[in-house]
């Protein structure tokens, strides 16, 4: 198993931190667009990069 693919689950598992951060009535509140995206094309590369390893390890290479 490779030593990584915990390390991608791991960044997943902050993408959808990212998303769900409450940050309503605080002075952050400007940036959950920001922090909402970032979770989002975390979420969907890291996802993608897992995807691409199962592939490669189920044609053997």
């Amino acid at each position: 198993m490779d030593k990584f693919v915990f390390l991608f689950l791991a960044c997943i598992l902050a993408g959808f931190a990212l998303i769900n951060l409450p940050l309503a009535g605080s002075p952050l509140a400007g940036i959950q667009p920001i922090t909402s995206l970032i979770g989002i094309v975390a979420v969907l590369v890291f996802s993608l990069i897992l995807i691409f390893k199962g592939i490669m390890a189920l044609a053997g290479k």
